[in-house]
């Protein structure tokens, strides 16, 4: 059951963090949106979650500052108790990031700092404020990338920073364990989204190049992914932990 359960996802004003937002709405799974900037930026969100049948409150995060992971933190138990009379979550979904690309000797140094500070440090340093508000029995899902199976050219930074996401999961598998609590990467393969500028979403001949090498025949989508995140989390995934679960539509195979 999925119902009655609280999910963070990160990154989810838009994207894939928005359609996972709404998969798990759809399970009657309550949610926390988590936004950059001004609160307005989590308006689509909140609305959509409620278009999906469920409740969500939104709560600011930068997962590149430490500060703002542990004012999340912070604020955590008391606005879940307020909206929900609970102070614990069931799921993590570890869906921000960010993408920069670049051919190996050509990738700038603040680049490099961008893709480690948000891939890595910030999904390790949020997880880590996190676990402590997650129920036993609990699920993370961090996303990955198919790229860190596939490496194109200009590709290898962005894909090592999250082939460093699929090591720590192994790792914090094993650790919280004994907790009952399950953690998994989800690796998308090209998808229609505005990361990477759009370019599988906008670029028709980027999308029928992926179409054509592609099992399935076509981009994926973003619901595609949301729901794949959606079933990782409900018990009938309850004996999955420390894998890596390609979403791909069988591309580049």
């Amino acid at each position: 059951m999925t119902a009655d359960r609280i999910a963070i996802v990160t990154g989810s004003a838009r994207g894939l963090g928005l359609a996972a937002a709404v998969a798990l709405a759809k399970r009657g799974t309550r949610i926390v949106i988590t936004y950059r900037g001004e609160p307005s930026r989590a308006d689509g969100a909140l609305d959509a979650v409620a278009v999906a049948g469920s409740e969500a409150i939104a709560l600011q995060l930068d997962v590149a500052d430490v500060d703002s992971i542990q004012q999340f933190a912070h604020a955590l138990p008391a606005a879940l108790e307020a909206r929900w009379g609970k102070r614990e979550v069931d799921v993590l979904v570890n869906n921000a990031g960010v993408g920069r690309w670049g051919a190996v000797g050509e990738i700038a140094p603040d680049d490099l700092d961008a893709l480690l500070d948000i891939n890595v440090k910030g999904t390790i340093l949020l997880t880590q404020a996190v676990v402590p508000h997650l129920v036993d029995g609990g699920s993370i899902i961090s996303i990955s990338s198919m790229l860190t199976r596939r490496v194109t050219v200009g590709s290898a930074a962005y894909a090592a920073s999250k082939a460093a996401i699929e090591t720590f999961a192994l790792g914090l598998a094993l650790e919280l364990g004994p907790r009952r609590i399950r953690v998994n990467t989800i690796a998308p393969g090209p998808t229609a989204t505005d990361f990477n500028g759009g370019a599988m979403r906008d670029d028709d001949g980027m999308r029928d190049f992926l179409a054509a090498n592609t099992a399935m025949g076509r981009v994926g989508e973003p619901e595609d992914i949301g729901e794949a995140i959606a079933t990782l989390a409900t018990d009938g995934a309850a004996w999955i932990t420390a894998q890596r679960i390609e979403a791909s539509g069988g591309a580049l195979i």
